[in-house]
């Protein structure tokens, strides 16, 4: 079973997807849906990206904790503008905020605070035919990087 602190990094930079549907009319639903992660280290792990928040994003993600325990939900309702919101898990705040910003139609940045500290950056890239993300997760205050690899069920 993860610590909470491990599921929560282990979904910080997962927080940088749900802002794919954001950009020209021709992406604008690429985000809202089911999208799956793919790699080794997120295997089970899903996300859930509705519209919500006037153009913005609710993140819902399910992390398998394993044991038999539910998995462990996280929601985010991002709008979009670079703002940090709370990150909520059975509906309560984490301490944890997140930020995310548009650099162009396939190209996103975030960043996750812990208790008001940086925690985390995140470059997000789509693929041209939509159908995966490919995030590229740092540390704050290292080199340690961490490939997260999403497909759109």
């Amino acid at each position: 079973m993860r610590s909470a602190t491990g599921v929560t990094r282990f979904i910080c930079g997962a927080a940088v997807l749900w802002t794919l549907g954001w950009g020209s009319p021709a992406y604008a639903q690429l985000g809202v849906g089911e999208w799956a992660r793919t790699d080794a280290a997120g295997k089970g792990m899903t996300m859930t990206v509705a519209e919500c928040c006037k153009g913005g994003y609710r993140i819902t993600y399910h992390v398998p904790v394993g044991n038999g325990q539910p998995p462990v939900v996280m929601t985010a309702d991002l709008p979009m503008d670079g703002t940090d919101v709370p990150t909520m898990v059975a509906g309560k705040p984490t301490g944890q905020t997140m930020s995310m910003k548009r650099v162009d139609d396939h190209h996103y940045t975030g960043v996750v605070k812990q208790n008001g500290q940086p925690y985390l950056t995140a470059k997000a890239t789509l693929s041209a035919d939509g159908k995966t993300i490919t995030v590229e997760d740092t540390l704050a205050g290292s080199d340690q990087k961490v490939i997260e690899t999403w497909t759109k069920k």
